[in-house]
């Protein structure tokens, strides 16, 4: 993989912290892995600012699609019959958009690099 070649750089919303982990993370990789681990990721990573759009979406009409797009299925659930846990839920993921995606893309990343390490060099 070439110097100036950064594939990661091309997810939409991606901040430092996230490229640093995922240099890290990948490091071991043969270059046919990260491009595979990149294939995979990409499809899996969620975007920061769209999290916060839907949280602001449910805080008006339909509560915890933030949620279940972030794979948290009983949370999802629970703040849909709840009005987002009487919309304090929706608020408090409001302020913290970009933890809940972190940790979501963490988790990603973890099951991309397992799927990338079982591929064949």
């Amino acid at each position: 993989m070439e110097i100036n070649q950064n594939p990661y750089m091309s997810f939409s919303g991606m901040n430092p912290e996230e490229w640093s982990f995922l240099q890290q993370a990948t490091a071991d990789l043969t270059d046919n892995q990260k491009r595979y681990f990149n294939m995979v990721y990409a499809d899996k990573r969620k975007n920061p600012q769209d999290i916060m759009l839907v949280t602001l979406i449910g805080f008006f009409c339909v509560a915890g699609i933030q949620r279940f797009l972030l794979g948290q299925i009983g949370m999802g659930i629970l703040y849909f019959f709840t009005g987002g846990l009487c919309f304090i839920g929706t608020i408090v993921d409001l302020v913290n958009y970009k933890s809940l995606t972190t940790e979501h893309n963490r988790k990603m990343a973890f099951e991309s690099y397992q799927i990338a390490k079982m591929q064949a060099n």
